[in-house]
């Protein structure tokens, strides 16, 4: 608090695992010292933890419980921490059967632009009277406040789980699989569109005869191949970790809804691109020598709004949209400015 109160200008960060965020000429609050769970109820489903604590230690702990974080935290094995999780409101394949960050915040503690510290939300998943601020917090990028702790509810892992990699003869093919897939008695936890636009991974859980069952009905509709539990692990984790982006280019975030990714997919011929969530969610990789523009004319004659993870590109790209609630809180949380605008 006497930190946040003795600095005029500031903007907390962690491990910086997404740079482009927190590239503002502003002095910066490290939170990495502030690390540890302080709660763990696996009974209750529930844990609260310090902002920098690496999710990796989060995920080793609930795993020793059977028990894990379904939106699939993104750059576990780079270093992210749970305030980065939240700051950043990056989710990840697992967001399509799940939802994603928001959906599984319960509280947090913080610092607003005037030192004091707030307690927001509650430590218990019924515990969700009035103004659901925790959820707005989400996505936020450090610029509301100080993210101190945070409460999430956990899920139990799956007993087992299977990877089906599905070929097609086109983005509008593989596409039209994915909104199918979505919507089947299936149930499956994941479904991402490949760089190559024309390759899904579907991820299934449920008990072992069950998975075989659902395997074989859904390589009779499509033409594909179950992965060894050894290739779903490389594969999954290489999304996780960005690995099939071009390393040290720039890395955009694309909101988007499955109608759109065919008229997106032509619209980055050359780009590298991999969607994900069902179609809920692109991201766009460059080349470290590549410009950003084209594909900023080209979101914008999408109507499309693009966040900047990573690389020297402006932090929104495309047709930004601003909306008056967003100023509101921000005018609550900080009225003096200490942090920098969702903007800069």
């Amino acid at each position: 608090m006497e930190a946040v109160r003795a600095t005029p200008r500031l903007l907390p960060v962690g491990a910086q695992t997404k740079p482009r965020l927190s590239a503002v000429d502003v002095p910066k609050l490290s939170m990495l010292g502030l690390r540890g769970i302080t709660e763990y109820d696996p009974g209750e489903f529930t844990f609260t933890a310090l902002a920098g604590t690496p999710v990796r230690e989060i995920a080793a702990t609930l795993a020793a419980q059977g028990q894990y974080l379904p939106f699939d935290p993104m750059l576990v094995d780079a270093g992210s921490t749970l305030g980065g999780v939240v700051a950043s409101g990056l989710s990840g394949p697992g967001r399509l059967r799940f939802g994603g960050v928001r959906d599984f915040i319960l509280g947090v503690r913080f610092i607003d632009g005037a030192g004091r510290l707030l307690r927001m939300g509650g430590k218990v998943v019924k515990n969700a009277a009035g103004f659901d601020l925790p959820k707005f917090l989400v996505g936020s990028l450090g610029r509301f406040g100080v993210l101190a702790e945070m409460t999430f509810k956990v899920f139990p892992r799956a007993a087992a789980s299977s990877t089906l990699r599905l070929t097609f003869d086109s983005p509008e093919a593989a596409t039209q699989a994915m909104v199918e897939g979505a919507k089947s008695r299936w149930e499956p936890q994941a479904l991402d569109l490949l760089p190559d636009g024309k390759s899904v991974l579907l991820r299934l859980s449920a008990p072992e005869t069950a998975l075989e069952a659902l395997s074989r009905e859904i390589l009779s509709r499509w033409s594909g191949v179950a992965l060894s539990n050894e290739e779903a692990v490389a594969v999954w984790t290489g999304i996780r970790e960005f690995r099939w982006a071009h390393e040290n280019g720039t890395l955009i975030k694309v909101p988007l809804t499955a109608t759109q990714v065919p008229a997106f997919h032509r619209a980055m011929t050359g780009v590298r691109t991999h969607i994900s969530a069902g179609g809920d969610v692109a991201f766009v990789s460059l080349a470290p020598e590549s410009n950003s523009n084209g594909v900023d004319a080209a979101l914008q004659q999408l109507g499309l709004s693009g966040l900047t993870l990573r690389g020297s590109a402006p932090l929104w790209r495309g047709s930004r949209k601003n909306f008056k609630i967003g100023a509101a809180v921000k005018h609550a949380l900080d009225p003096q400015n200490r942090f920098p605008s969702i903007d800069d």
